[in-house]
């Protein structure tokens, strides 16, 4: 009982930092969300014992992270660009995108099968954690973010909707004989 609640804590976004409060579409908050629920399904694929559960939740952790990195990039990256002018720090976070949808791609084509999948899998925990750490940390873009006063309540409205719409695309595909959708693997490209 005590793990659930430590890990119920260690789950639950993190409020208040900063000049606007951290209400439930502050950009922040949305994103940090989609961390914890992916840092999770990390720790519970390092933990399952069958192929078949290794494989639905590499699925997940594979979707969730080309809806998290689109909406980053077409809405919370620009907008960070535009009120901080931090190049190197929205730069780094594109590249560390690149190569995450590039992994994304050969983890999705693959299956549990795969000599090479738990390896796959531990490489992209690995790289997400480092990206996560470095847009959470202090100085980071988070706290770049908060520090130039970003509408983060705005932005987090357009993210989830936006979350959402995406959400709905993927679940309204035609699904193949995998269970994956024919258009999956045509998706990451664009990414």
């Amino acid at each position: 009982m005590a793990k659930a609640r430590k890990k119920a804590r260690k789950s639950a976004p993190k409020r208040g930092m900063g000049r606007r409060s951290a209400g439930a579409s502050d950009a922040i908050s949305l994103l940090k969300s989609d961390h914890r629920q992916v840092e999770n399904w990390f720790e519970e694929f390092g933990s399952a014992r069958g192929d078949s559960r290794k494989q639905d939740l590499a699925r997940r952790i594979c979707q969730a992270l080309k809806l998290h990195t689109q909406i980053e990039h077409e809405i919370f990256y620009p907008a960070f660009l535009e009120a901080t002018g931090e190049e190197d720090i929205h730069h780094e976070a594109e590249v560390e995108h690149d190569a995450a949808k590039k992994l994304i791609a050969e983890i999705e084509s693959s299956g549990s099968g795969d000599e090479y999948f738990q390896a796959k899998v531990t490489v992209l925990s690995e790289m997400i954690k480092h990206h996560v750490n470095e847009e959470e940390k202090r100085d980071g873009m988070f706290g770049k973010a908060r520090q130039a006063d970003m509408d983060l309540q705005a932005l987090g409205e357009q993210l989830a909707a936006r979350k959402a719409e995406l959400s709905g695309s993927a679940e309204q595909r035609p699904r193949g004989p995998s269970g994956r959708s024919r258009q999956d693997s045509r998706a990451t490209a664009r990414y």
